[in-house]
């Protein structure tokens, strides 16, 4: 597995471990480097909703907010804002690639304790 470092405020990089990491595997690394350009990145968003209470949302955007943390590996990134992270924090994003879709996904939350079968929502441990 493959670690990204967080960075507290945008453009730097700090290792808090008390913050909470989120990993990103080799494929969404390879993924990330062949669809953005410049200074796009991949966003992830939890909300509410979806048939188990949240759900992940994915988009490329290029605006870092000043409560984003920055989760970069060999030049990809994927950004959390602290909202989200409390709920992704020790995850991996993957890139899976189906005969009939292709997709980022959460993979391995331990903040989930149980998901949908197309693994785009989750409900939460308490």
């Amino acid at each position: 597995l493959r670690w990204a470092s967080s960075s507290s405020q945008p453009g730097q990089t700090e290792s808090d471990p008390g913050e909470g990491q989120v990993y990103l595997s080799g494929s969404c690394v390879k993924r990330l480097l062949e669809i953005t350009e410049g200074s796009e990145f991949l966003r992830l968003q939890v909300e509410g909703g979806g048939c188990s209470g949240f759900q992940y949302k994915f988009s490329l955007d290029t605006v870092i907010n000043p409560d984003d943390r920055v989760f970069e590996q060999d030049g990809a990134r994927v950004v959390v804002d602290v909202d989200s992270l409390a709920f992704v924090k020790g995850s991996m994003v993957d890139f899976s690639q189906e005969l009939i879709r292709s997709s980022f996904q959460v993979v391995s939350n331990p903040q989930a304790e149980k998901g949908c079968s197309c693994g785009t929502s989750f409900s939460v441990k308490f």
